[in-house]
């Protein structure tokens, strides 16, 4: 008897909480129903400047089932997927834009979506880069990244004079050094455990898939060393030729590795 007493004591608040909140959802599903299209939107974008994503995020979802078919419920739909950014629910906007490009390839604000999309890889998924020395180098993910530059690139390419276009082009090129960055850090990383073959392959890809970019130096460096180590003495003295034609002052020939007192991916 004594124990159904205090489990009851415990229980009752917490049944009490749960009754209150569904009966708040009931009472705002209520709400809604009752709403105009439009004063929803207008209560969704209120609750964005005041910082209340997650009421937005509900009452645009609302807005999108009952604006179907409109130019509203599209707004509604990239509304939402901001919200969703802004309360840090990137898979999900990611979704939700994925959803609005496919369903919408004609929008005139296919522009945002794409720069919003980049956006959201770029602001929320970059952090790839940020611990990268504490962590097995080899073993990092680079897909939010080019995800991220894949969205920037078709923005640009497709949308060259969008009002979006120019942070567009100046997030491409941020990335595009970071991810050369990354490979030669990754390469560099090989090369200091003696894993001179594995250090070859990542500094011939930063070399190939990164073109004018500040860390083909450094990767031309640690190829020229790495085939040195192999014993690859031919290959060994194209690369010094290469460094020394594209980079006739390289400190990495007269000092070789540069201390990384500042960490490469604090760039932007």
């Amino acid at each position: 008897m004594l124990l159904r007493v205090k489990l009851s004591v415990v229980l009752t608040p917490a049944l009490l909480l749960i009754t209150l909140m569904l009966a708040a959802c009931a009472s705002t599903d209520d709400k809604l129903a009752t709403m105009e299209p439009a004063k929803i939107y207008e209560d969704a974008k209120d609750d964005m400047s005041s910082g209340a994503y997650d009421k937005a995020i509900t009452k645009l979802e609302k807005l999108e089932g009952r604006a179907a078919g409109t130019p509203l419920a599209q707004q509604a739909q990239l509304d939402k997927a901001y919200a969703q950014h802004k309360s840090g629910e990137g898979v999900a906007a990611i979704a939700t834009l994925d959803r609005f490009i496919k369903q919408h390839p004609a929008s005139p604000a296919m522009d945002y979506a794409l720069y919003l999309k980049g956006l959201v890889n770029f602001n929320d998924n970059l952090g790839i880069f940020g611990s990268i020395i504490k962590q097995d180098l080899s073993e990092r993910d680079q897909k939010a990244a080019k995800d991220s530059f894949e969205a920037f690139k078709e923005l640009v390419t497709r949308f060259p004079d969008s009002r979006y276009s120019a942070d567009g082009r100046q997030r491409l090129i941020y990335i595009t050094n970071s991810l050369a960055r990354y490979d030669v850090h990754v390469a560099r990383y090989y090369f200091n455990r003696g894993a001179y073959v594995a250090a070859i392959s990542r500094a011939q890809s930063a070399l190939t898939d990164y073109r004018d970019v500040p860390a083909q130096e450094e990767a031309l460096f640690i190829l020229m060393r790495s085939q040195d180590a192999l014993g690859m003495t031919n290959l060994r003295d194209d690369a010094r030729r290469v460094l020394e034609r594209t980079y006739p002052n390289s400190v990495y020939l007269t000092e070789g590795f540069k201390p990384q007192q500042t960490p490469w991916w604090k760039l932007w």
